[in-house]
């Protein structure tokens, strides 16, 4: 089966919670992880899709982050774990839910055409404390890490347009042994082999952020 877009989310930054709390899920916070569903097409630039919002620009957003993909088969998953959460596309904080892709068939490095643009993964998503928060679940984040359905980056090549059920078509894999699974088995100790890091570390399309957090 082909990866194509399943859906399409875009979110605006707001700020909720209580000032006086400082637990993980009453503080008061800024974000742009609400994501709605557009019908596109929605343009596509190096700094990410046009009408998205990013409230943390030091963690989140730029050029190595321009893209939140997630892969859709996940979701019956979380709602057979959490049945009293309504996660559906956009649930994680994503741009784009993917159908036939996941963290175990996309590589760093991957390239893609897509429409009229031309997309790369630069590094997986490194859960942090908001998806907790967004959900209610103190646990949630550390869940999204242990069971590696964490989702990845793309950086943009070329600009363009997107559309829902548009495919991902590969036109490079340059790092077939270093899928998304692989690296977080890394970052997340899984993996401490000093050679095995090392190479993930001096892979020459992985971000810089990710080769900072490894060192």
């Amino acid at each position: 089966m082909p990866t194509t877009i399943q859906s399409i989310q875009v979110g605006h930054v707001v700020t909720e919670g209580n000032p006086l709390k400082h637990g993980v899920l009453q503080r008061q916070w800024t974000t742009g992880f609400y994501k709605l569903p557009v019908a596109g097409p929605v343009e596509l630039t190096p700094q990410g899709l046009v009408g998205d919002a990013v409230a943390d620009k030091v963690n989140h957003g730029g050029v190595d982050k321009a893209v939140l993909c997630y892969a859709g088969e996940h979701y019956p998953l979380w709602r057979k774990e959490h049945p009293d959460l309504e996660m559906s596309a956009g649930a994680l904080g994503e741009n784009l839910t993917l159908r036939s892709a996941n963290e175990a068939t996309v590589c760093v490095g991957d390239r893609y055409q897509v429409g009229d643009c031309v997309v790369e993964v630069s590094q997986p998503r490194q859960p942090c404390w908001k998806i907790a928060r967004r959900w209610g679940v103190k646990t949630l984040t550390k869940e999204v890490a242990q069971t590696g359905r964490t989702g990845w980056y793309l950086r943009v090549i070329e600009d363009g347009e997107l559309e829902v059920d548009q495919e991902f078509k590969l036109l490079d894999r340059p790092n077939p042994d270093w899928t998304i699974s692989r690296a977080n088995d890394v970052l997340f100790g899984r993996e401490t082999d000093l050679d095995t890091i090392t190479e993930l570390k001096n892979l020459p399309k992985l971000a810089e952020a990710w080769r900072e957090s490894l060192s």
